[in-house]
């Protein structure tokens, strides 16, 4: 493609900022939103033919936006971003038409190469994937989350001892 059009969909301004100067200093020409709603007013506009999107925004899904891409351009090229990854999420958003689903942070170089894939192949492995420990400890705080930040709640649901999670809680993320 030598439209390199891009929209970068995430609530997450400074993510989104650095991610825009990332991108530009690879070629694309980048437009951004921090909400559905202006995203979808950017695509009635303008198709753009790569977008970047954040799944879980403040004003709904990115799934939204994957929608009405498709709906106005089938060949528009879909990348999904979240910090809260799960299955579930990556099936529905490669079923709604995403190409793939990159846990945040994601390097510009991943996204890129995800982005410009050609045929039904899987993209490389990245140079610098997260570490089991940082997997983990990304799972714990996702389901932390989901349960409203309960502690007692969220160690039942993994089986775990509440004291064990408190600790693992108090504790600064794991390096990549």
């Amino acid at each position: 493609m030598t439209d390199k059009s891009l929209l970068i969909l995430d609530d997450d301004a400074p993510l989104r900022n650095r991610l825009k100067r990332a991108m530009e200093a690879r070629g694309f020409d980048v437009v951004d939103a921090g909400t559905v709603a202006e995203g979808i007013e950017l695509v009635r506009r303008s198709v753009p033919s790569y977008a970047i999107l954040d799944m879980k925004l403040d004003d709904g899904s990115g799934l939204t936006l994957v929608q009405e891409l498709r709906k106005r351009d089938d060949n528009c090229r879909i990348v999904m971003l979240t910090g809260f990854g799960n299955i579930a999420t990556a099936v529905a958003a490669v079923k709604a038409g995403a190409l793939d689903y990159l846990p945040k942070p994601a390097d510009p170089d991943q996204i890129v190469a995800t982005l410009m894939q050609t045929g039904d192949g899987m993209p490389p492995p990245p140079q610098d994937p997260m570490s089991a420990d940082r997997v983990r400890w990304e799972h714990i705080q996702r389901v932390y989350e989901q349960c409203g930040r309960n502690v007692s709640e969220t160690a039942r649901r993994l089986r775990m001892h509440r004291r064990t999670l408190q600790r693992i809680l108090s504790k600064h993320a794991p390096r990549s």
